[in-house]
């Protein structure tokens, strides 16, 4: 039985620039709210019921209702998982897709019929389901490999380098992403040092270069 659920997507800028959506990041003005909210319904589909939206020019965070099944969809995308390792990739794509029927953002089903659909070159509709489960949870640095990798064969290089720079910060032993980078010309840095040089870009933390005698 289906039930009324209130869930939280968290939509970012830049998956979505040069797409219908990302356009509303142009102009987050409340005299656009209507726009909006049709950007976002044909986005997210009639199964789901935007009831808020907190924009800001780099991300939204959205209030969504959904009549779902949201554990039995959760339990039949890790049936389809199972089969997918076992290289039943067919039966595995059918039922992530029966997943999202019962609950059209289930996180799981959607990236699991991301990558499925990743492997067999159908990148269009990959790249769309592995933003969705994005947008529906934490960042996974498999998730984000998988962003990358159809960046990649799309060959929208620069989005690819974040993804995959993003999903190394994650899991810095994540084999994929160190490769795809090293085959980029990207020397990756260890996430706490990448994180320094960040914040003393930003100047929130002090140098540490000292003076020697008066200025």
């Amino acid at each position: 039985m289906r039930t009324r659920e209130s869930k939280q997507l968290k939509i970012l800028r830049d998956d979505h620039i040069g797409d219908p959506l990302g356009l509303m990041f142009l102009d987050p003005s409340a005299e656009q709210q209507d726009a909006i909210l049709e950007r976002l319904g044909n986005y997210l589909g009639r199964r789901v019921k935007v009831l808020r939206v907190d924009l800001a020019s780099e991300c939204a965070e959205v209030s969504v209702e959904v009549h779902a099944q949201s554990e039995a969809a959760s339990q039949i995308a890790s049936a389809a998982r199972d089969l997918n390792r076992k290289g039943m990739r067919r039966g595995a794509i059918g039922l992530f897709r029966e997943a999202l029927e019962l609950d059209p953002v289930n996180r799981d089903a959607a990236m699991g019929l991301g990558l499925a659909l990743a492997e067999i070159e159908q990148y269009d509709e990959a790249l769309r389901l592995l933003k969705l489960a994005r947008e529906c949870g934490p960042d996974d640095a498999e998730l984000l490999y998988g962003l990358g990798h159809i960046c990649l064969k799309i060959e929208r290089t620069a989005s690819a380098i974040a993804y995959l720079e993003r999903a190394f910060e994650l899991d810095p032993g994540h084999f994929g992403a160190r490769r795809a980078l090293a085959g980029l010309g990207r020397k990756p840095k260890p996430p706490a040092l990448r994180v320094r040089q960040e914040m003393l870009t930003r100047g929130l933390i002090a140098s540490s270069v000292k003076r020697d005698g008066p200025a």
